[in-house]
C-alpha cells in the first residue's frame, strides 16, 4: 500500500543530532502568510502531493455516504495506490474534474430539512488536500472571534468567549442575527474576487470554481449551482469562512473602532451574536449590517434577528421601567439567560440546552429504540451509553444539569416503554427498570466548567497559530 514518505534511521546512532528543524512546505506556506499579511501566492499546487492526497484518504470518514460516482471508501483502499498516483497525475496534468455532489436532506431539530451536498470520494480527497493549503494561509488571517470549522476551536471556545463577554465586559444590548440561506446564497463571483486577494496560482482558483460550479445531482437529475456552496462538501467550511472572514469579520473590527462604546463580536460560522455597551451603537450597527449584507448577495433573517437589552444590569433597568424580565436567545444549543445567584443575588448567566433541540433528541432516540425493540437490554444498553455520553460530554456546562438528568429520566421511560411492547404479558416496573438504567446510562456531570476555571483558556481566547 502507499504510504506518505518518511526519514530512514538507519545507522543514525554514530550521527550527531542535527540542529535544524525541518520545515514542510505547507509550514513555509504558512510562515510566508504570517510574515506578510499583503503576499499573493502565485505557486501553490504543487503542495498537492500524492503524500497529501494519502493522508486526506486517510481522514475521511470510511463510513461516509458515497456521492455520484458509488465509490466507498474500503472500495477506493483496494488499489489504493493506483487510484492515488491516478488522482495525482490528473491533478498534475489539468485533468482532473470535479463530480457534482449528490443531494441528500437531513432532519432539523425545527422539523425542516438541511440540504446536504455528497461528494464523489476523490473530489473529497482532493478538497481536503487543498483546505489542507489555504488552511496555512487564512489560519493567519481569520480574525479571534471566528471558530466554526477551524482547527483547534469548537462550540465551546466560542460559548467561553460569549460568556466572558457578557459577564465580564460591557454588553448591556444583544443582536443575535442569522444570515438567511447563508450557503445557499453565496456569490461565486465575490467569492473567487475574495481569494484572489490570497491566491494568485490560477491552477487553485480553477479548481475551486470546478467545485462551485459542478452543480447538484438530485433523483438523477443535474442542476446547476450558479449561488451557493454545497453544505457536507470538506472544502465549503473554509470558503465560507473566507467569505464572512471579508463581508463581516473585517467590516467588524472597523465598526469596534468607530463605536461610542464597547462592541464584543462572536462567530461561529453563519451564526454570530454581538453584544454592545450603547444602544445606539447596537442600533446603528444593525442597520449598517443589514446594508453590509445585502452588497455581497446576503440577507439577515427578518423573524430570527434580534436587538434586545441583556446582560448584568438589563433586568433591574427593565424593573425600574416597569417591563418583563429580558428576552433570551439561542446560540450553539443553548438558550442562553439572565439571572441571579442565590447567595447574594448578583447577575448570573444561566445556558440551558435549547427545548426544542432536547425534545427532538429524545423524539429521534425514540424512533430509535422502537427500532431496535428486539435486541437484548444488554445490547441496547451499550448502544444508548454511547449516545447519551456524546450529548452529556457537549451540554454539561454549569447550572445545565438538572436538565440533563430529567433528559436521562425521559429517556429511561422510553427505554422501558419499548421492552414493555415486546410483549403484552410482561410488565416492566419502574422501580426495576430504574436499576438497568443506572447500570447502563451516565448520570451527567460537569464536562466544561466556567471559561475562569479552564486552564487552557485564556481571556483572549488567541488563535494557536498566533
Amino acid at each position: 500500500m502507499f504510504k506518505p514518505n518518511t526519514l530512514h534511521t538507519q545507522g543514525c546512532e554514530s550521527q550527531p543530532e542535527a540542529p535544524e528543524v525541518v520545515i514542510n512546505g505547507i509550514e513555509r506556506v504558512r510562515q510566508a502568510a504570517m510574515k506578510d499579511k499583503n503576499l499573493k501566492f502565485t505557486s501553490l499546487m504543487h503542495h498537492i502531493t500524492p503524500d497529501l492526497l494519502w493522508k486526506s484518504f486517510m481522514a475521511i470518514n470510511r463510513n461516509a455516504a458515497p456521492g455520484v460516482d458509488g465509490v466507498l471508501w474500503d472500495e477506493y483502499k483496494e488499489n489504493l495506490d493506483d487510484n492515488i498516483m491516478g488522482l495525482y497525475a490528473d491533478i498534475k496534468a489539468g485533468a482532473y474534474r470535479a463530480l457534482p455532489s449528490r443531494r441528500q436532506y437531513i432532519p432539523k431539530a425545527d422539523g425542516k430539512l438541511r440540504p446536504l451536498g455528497i461528494a464523489s470520494l476523490e473530489d473529497k480527497i482532493v478538497q481536503r488536500a487543498v483546505v489542507e493549503v489555504l488552511s496555512a494561509i487564512y489560519e493567519v488571517d481569520f480574525t479571534d472571534f471566528s471558530f466554526g470549522f477551524r482547527p483547534n476551536r469548537g462550540c465551546h471556545d466560542a460559548l467561553d468567549l460569549l460568556y466572558i463577554d457578557i459577564t465580564q465586559k460591557k454588553v448591556n444590548w444583544i443582536l443575535d442575527a442569522d444570515i438567511q440561506g447563508f450557503f445557499d446564497a453565496i456569490s461565486h463571483d465575490w467569492m473567487i474576487r475574495f481569494l484572489e486577494h490570497r491566491i494568485a496560482d490560477p491552477r487553485m482558483i480553477r479548481l475551486i470554481q470546478q467545485w462551485l460550479k459542478a452543480g447538484i445531482m438530485e433523483e438523477s437529475e443535474w442542476k446547476s449551482t450558479d449561488l451557493g456552496t454545497p453544505q457536507g462538501g470538506s472544502g465549503s467550511p473554509l470558503l465560507a469562512n473566507v467569505y464572512l472572514h471579508y463581508v463581516l469579520d473585517l467590516w467588524v473590527e472597523v465598526q469596534k473602532k468607530e463605536a461610542r462604546g464597547e462592541i464584543h463580536f462572536v462567530r461561529y460560522a453563519d451564526d454570530f451574536v454581538v453584544g454592545f455597551q450603547y444602544k445606539d451603537d447596537a442600533e446603528r450597527f444593525h442597520r449598517l449590517l443589514g446594508e453590509r449584507l445585502r452588497k455581497f448577495d446576503l440577507t439577515l433573517h427578518p423573524t430570527k434577528t434580534r436587538l434586545f437589552e441583556f446582560g448584568r444590569f438589563a433586568a433591574e433597568n427593565r424593573r425600574r421601567r416597569g417591563l418583563k424580565k429580558p428576552e433570551t436567545f439561542d446560540f450553539l444549543g443553548f438558550t442562553h439567560i439572565c439571572s441571579l445567584t442565590r447567595a447574594n443575588r448578583k447577575f448570573k448567566l444561566l445556558r440551558k440546552t435549547i427545548l426544542k433541540r432536547r425534545m427532538a433528541k429524545l423524539k429521534s432516540l425514540g424512533m430509535e429504540l422502537r427500532k431496535r425493540i428486539n435486541w437484548s437490554i444488554k445490547e441496547t444498553g451499550r448502544w444508548l451509553k454511547r449516545v447519551v455520553t456524546g450529548y452529556f460530554n457537549y451540554y454539561a456546562v454549569h447550572d445545565n444539569l438538572n436538565i440533563l438528568g430529567s433528559f436521562r429520566y425521559h429517556l429511561g421511560r422510553l427505554w422501558m416503554q419499548t421492552v414493555r411492547r415486546r410483549s403484552h404479558k410482561a410488565k416492566m416496573k419502574w422501580d426495576k427498570f430504574v436499576l438497568i438504567i443506572d447500570k447502563w446510562l451516565p448520570k451527567p456531570t460537569l464536562v466544561h466548567p466556567y471559561p475562569n476555571q479552564r486552564k487552557h483558556v485564556g481571556i483572549q481566547l488567541r488563535s494557536p497559530v498566533r
